[in-house]
């Protein structure tokens, strides 16, 4: 799985003058949860940069006062009007303890139903899983191969194993529909075979 290095600094004061004052040093402060203890921080905005403007899952290796954390990234907050990041919040990741994560689906294989002529509706990015963290993964493999036209993947068919999926079993994650040109072509086949059934009919009508 991948993971990137923040080199942080402990955060003792946490008023608004100190928050003001570290963001006018283009420091970024943060809070790490989920451990034996809550840990304030600050680190600078360019070392969030890869977790933060990224569609990837990973782990965040954050080194303060000679102590690395192992987190995940759990929540942002960007300012309304510059969209500067302002706070970032991380889960600790604790050996026997399981946690909440979103995880990226990525699919694979080219769908029978687009072989057929259909179009593939991807309808889901992630889901939320709930595992131990050495369960964790960048992301969950999906298969769509054997997905026929008109026919939907769901969330309860994500292979998932050692991880719970607390999305609805039911919802679907991606599908293959009738394109515009398929439409036309179904459309029009009754009407070219019901044409020689008409001709062969017509010298009996005559007689």
């Amino acid at each position: 799985m991948k993971s990137i290095t923040i080199e942080g600094q402990l955060r003792t004061d946490s008023g608004k003058k100190a928050t003001r004052q570290l963001r006018s040093q283009k420091m970024v402060p943060g809070v790490i949860y989920g451990g034996s203890q809550e840990i304030n921080f600050s680190a600078p905005a360019t070392a969030f940069k890869d977790i933060v403007y990224t569609s990837e899952f990973m782990v965040a290796n954050i080194n303060i006062d000679g102590k690395t954390y192992r987190c995940i990234l759990k929540d942002l907050q960007f300012h309304k009007v510059t969209d500067l990041l302002l706070h970032v919040d991380f889960l600790e990741l604790v050996e026997n303890k399981k946690v909440i994560a979103t995880l990226p689906l990525h699919f694979t294989g080219t769908p029978a139903g687009v072989k057929a002529g259909g179009k593939l509706v991807l309808k889901m990015k992630s889901v939320k899983v709930k595992a131990l963290p050495k369960y964790l993964k960048e992301n969950i493999e999906v298969n769509i191969e054997k997905l026929e036209l008109n026919e939907n993947i769901r969330v309860q068919d994500i292979p998932a194993e050692n991880m719970e999926i607390l999305n609805s079993p039911r919802i679907p994650i991606a599908s293959v529909t009738m394109t515009r040109q398929l439409k036309q072509e179904e459309a029009s086949a009754p009407k070219a075979e019901a044409a020689p059934a008409a001709k062969a009919a017509a010298p009996e009508a005559k007689k």
